[in-house]
Order: structure tokens, then C-alpha cells, then sequence
């Protein structure tokens, strides 16, 4: 059976293909916002773990604050590092996966998929944390 340009089924097929096309840009537009939202909590809590325990060292100035204080920074500013290194790679991987649907090329799976290359790090992160507040 010959199907020619006419043929309304082309023409139906081109149409649900653009929808799929559209349908999968806004599920990765939906899940660059998703990692847009984790990252800026990390970085969030980053910044709130330091302010914290910065006040508690200034309201109680002992050897074991000031001790909690430094393991603080450390791990504030790994989530805040984390947090913008994981924004910048799901900018990037949103981007590269949009160029290659506008190309009409299928999205590549990755071996490390950046939600466990994330979580790898921040179980590192907090195994660091939790050997740093172990008293000495």
C-alpha cells in the first residue's frame, strides 16, 4: 500500500512526532528546574550550617565550638561547591540533550547519571562530616 503526501495519516504522524518532540522538551525543562530547586537547598543549607554555628562559636567561644565551627565550614562549603558544580552540569546535560532533540537524535544515556553522581557526593560529603564532628 502506497502512501502519498496527501495521505492524512502523514500528516497525523507528523503531528503526534512534533507533540512527542514538545512533550519531551518540557519533561527536561520540568527536570532542569527540579535540579535547579535540590541545588539551590544545598547551597542554601551550605551557607545556613557556617551562619549557624558562626553564631553559637560567638555566643559561647569554647575549644569544642570553635572546633564544631571549623568542621561547619568544611561542610557548608562543600554543599555550596556541590550545589553549583551539580547546577552547572544540569544546565549542561539539559542543554546537550535539547540539541540533540532538535536535531532529531535520540537523547544518550549516561553511566553516571548526574542524580547519582550527586547523591555519591554528598553521602561522601557527609560520611566527612560525621568523622570531623566526632570528638577528638
Amino acid at each position: 500500500m502506497d502512501q502519498q503526501p496527501s495521505d492524512p495519516r502523514v500528516s497525523l504522524a507528523q503531528h503526534r512526532t512534533d507533540m512527542a518532540k514538545f512533550r519531551t522538551q518540557i519533561a527536561l525543562d520540568r527536570t532542569t528546574l527540579a535540579w535547579i530547586r535540590t541545588t539551590l537547598s544545598m547551597v542554601t543549607f551550605g551557607f545556613g550550617t557556617i551562619g549557624f554555628f558562626r553564631s553559637l562559636r560567638q555566643a559561647n567561644p569554647t575549644p569544642e565550638a570553635i572546633h564544631m565551627h571549623e568542621g561547619a565550614i568544611r561542610f557548608g562549603i562543600a554543599l555550596v561547591v556541590l550545589g553549583l558544580v551539580a547546577t552547572v552540569l544540569a544546565a549542561t546535560s539539559a542543554w546537550f540533550s535539547l540539541r540533540r532533540l532538535r536535531r532529531n537524535e535520540v537523547p544518550v544515556l549516561t553511566q553516571w547519571p548526574l542524580s547519582i553522581t550527586v547523591a555519591m557526593f554528598l553521602t561522601l560529603i557527609g560520611l566527612v562530616a560525621f568523622w570531623y564532628a566526632l570528638p577528638r
